[in-house]
């Protein structure tokens, strides 16, 4: 590095330090409001984690669900993704000196596949940092806000000179979102003898039909299904016309889709909403009377509710024509 250059970066950290130890870190209270105003719930950034995980298993060609069995370049990879999928999604114009502008403020992007153990260059020390974790076991993530301070980072250090963060200063993060739900990765959380079945089905459509059976009253993602087909075609593979759809109809299950018809009905029965790209199945029976004052759905001129284990197998009925949700 030539010695105005090396200069530069220690007069810019030496301002941003100024600024940060100056009181209330105002650059960090505009880009905290900035992204909660892109994204209230954190859903949006929900998405991408979800998304980028399910991008590095790639189980339409591999069949892999879990985490462990990434290749360690694989894994490596990761933060550099959640930080070009994010930029994405929110369209965050570049950084001059790190990853990224918010709201005109360089901020860089850290991800970590354990809580705390993000990796800090030198060069963010005096920097705002967006910091973001991901637990696809514990299915939860969290997102934060942190001024980089040299007495905040431990003293150890890898080859490429990169600190984490001490343990008693994360406190020092101002949370975007903390302990929120990850969208579930379902056939991680299967229970090993149904997810076993699954894949032992045979082809791509009887795999899917047994995902359905077996995986009922939980959201069912685009990537799972595309894991358990493993075919091109793998969102028909669902729908009615020889799909998963007409499959399960004989043995009383529904599939619910993100149609906004779908979504109601799911409301009604008081199953989870299935979110763009989702399913949700569940078998279903006329409404009898021990059922009481259960969740009940008008399909067909007769009234539904969610089967229980003790009632008799009843086709279901057509679901309506699917009115996508605006």
């Amino acid at each position: 590095m030539l010695p105005f250059e090396e200069a530069d970066i220690k007069a810019a950290t030496s301002i941003a330090l100024r600024q940060a130890t100056a009181g209330p870190d105002l650059e960090l209270d505009k880009i905290y409001e900035h992204i909660k105003a892109l994204d209230p719930s954190g859903r949006r950034f929900a998405k991408v984690l979800r998304e980028t995980i399910d991008q590095l298993l790639n189980g339409e060609v591999t069949g892999r669900y879990d985490w462990k069995t990434l290749f360690k370049t694989e894994k490596t990879h990761a933060g550099t993704l959640v930080e070009i999928n994010l930029q994405r999604e929110f369209r965050f114009a570049d950084g001059d000196a790190m990853d990224y502008q918010i709201a005109g403020i360089d901020v860089d992007c850290k991800y970590s596949q354990q809580f705390g153990g993000w990796m800090i260059p030198p060069e963010a020390v005096g920097h705002l940092c967006l910091v973001a974790w991901a637990d696809d076991y514990k299915s939860v993530w969290s997102a934060g806000l942190v001024r980089i301070r040299d007495e905040w980072l431990n003293s150890g250090s890898n080859r490429d000179l990169k600190l984490t963060i001490k343990a008693h200063h994360r406190d020092k993060i101002q949370w975007l979102w903390l302990d929120e739900p990850l969208p579930e990765n379902v056939l991680l959380h299967m229970d090993a003898v149904d997810r076993d079945a699954v894949f032992a089905a045979g082809s791509g459509q009887r795999r899917l039909n047994e995902l359905f059976r077996r995986a009922q009253r939980r959201r069912i993602g685009r990537n799972v299904v595309r894991t358990v087909a493993q075919q091109k075609d793998y969102m028909k593979r669902v729908r009615g016309n020889s799909g998963s759809r007409s499959a399960l109809r004989a043995e009383g299950i529904l599939i619910m889709g993100d149609y906004a018809s779908h979504r109601e009905i799911a409301g009604r029965l008081g199953l989870p909403l299935p979110e763009e790209g989702e399913f949700v199945s569940a078998r279903v029976v006329p409404s009898p009377p021990h059922h009481g004052d259960s969740n009940r759905v008008t399909l067909e001129g007769r009234q539904w509710v969610l089967a229980q284990p003790s009632d008799p197998l009843e086709p279901a009925p057509a679901l309506p024509s699917h009115t996508r949700e605006a």
